[in-house]
């Protein structure tokens, strides 16, 4: 029976990753390459080689083999480090690029639309839709290859973070554009894509999970403690403090709880104690029970 499970999920994984990436190149192939706003990434550089090389190479093409060449090159500097959701994330997204632009020629089913006529809104519905599908594909562990693989192996030899290196490049591929389009205006929606994108791509991913870190301090915090286990079913803890003014012993009040019980518990708090000293704050993450589970 758990076998079956395991297989059930590894099986939804992969719908859900390929469906991820099937919404990524849709936002690619309809709002963006039309308009030839570019962003970052494989999917970027391959967009530019295909509007600079003779012959229009089809984007799915070029993406293939800069993938190809960047996970031969991570293999020969970092070893066995990529798994098999690395290698169906590249061939998935080459292929669906493919699909799209050259089998279906998506882009004609809109060609003349208000939307496709519009810079700012191509940018932001395109990017928009980039992040979900990421999204989509992050959530379930897959990934798009590409430049995290060049900036693995940049932060193996250098002290710098994996989202730097991946962000200059993003900058500089998107900087690149100019010599596709010859419009500052595109290469600036091309930044506004980048952005969209990160925003709707951390809202799916941490979204649903934020959770925030409260404290009160107040007389009646073993009451409150009390009300918020018994009717939201979150645990609460008793911290020894001292007053450094008053020097006067007291307790505070310290709880974990997901972004949508917080406002039942501020209202807890405000009916029992009104005057209660209170600090919200975002958890960067809570892993245990009843939160989010720790993946090494």
């Amino acid at each position: 029976m758990q076998i079956f499970q395991k297989k059930r999920h590894i099986i939804l994984s992969y719908i859900v990753i390929t469906l991820g990436l099937m919404l990524y190149t849709f936002a690619w192939s309809v709002f963006m390459m039309p308009s030839k706003i570019l962003s970052g990434g494989v999917t970027g550089m391959s967009s530019i080689l295909h509007f600079l090389l003779p012959g229009h190479i089809p984007v799915g093409v070029i993406s293939l083999v800069i993938n190809g060449l960047f996970l031969l090159l991570g293999f020969r500097v970092m070893g066995s480090k990529f798994g098999a959701n690395t290698i169906y994330g590249i061939v998935v997204s080459s292929l669906c690029l493919i699909l799209w632009q050259d089998i279906i020629h998506i882009e004609n089913f809109i060609n003349g639309a208000e939307l496709i006529n519009n810079d700012f809104l191509c940018a932001l519905v395109g990017g928009a839709l980039c992040g979900f599908g990421m999204g989509l594909c992050f959530s379930m562990g897959g990934n798009t290859g590409g430049t995290d693989i060049i900036a693995l192996i940049v932060c193996k030899f250098y002290n710098i973070s994996p989202g730097k290196v991946i962000m200059l490049l993003d900058l500089v591929i998107i900087g690149c554009t100019f010599f596709v389009s010859h419009s500052l205006n595109k290469v600036i929606f091309g930044y506004i894509v980048m952005v969209a994108t990160t925003y709707v791509l951390d809202m799916v991913i941490d979204g649903n999970k934020q959770s925030y870190q409260i404290m009160v301090f107040s007389a009646r915090n073993n009451e409150i403690g009390e009300a918020v286990t018994r009717e939201v079913g979150r645990g609460a803890t008793l911290l020894d403090a001292e007053g450094l003014y008053s020097r006067q012993s007291q307790k505070v009040l310290l709880m974990m709880v997901h972004r949508t019980d917080k406002p039942h518990v501020m209202r807890i708090i405000h009916r029992i104690d009104q005057n209660a000293f209170i600090s919200v704050s975002k958890a960067q993450g809570v892993y245990g029970k009843n939160f989010d589970k720790l993946k090494l």
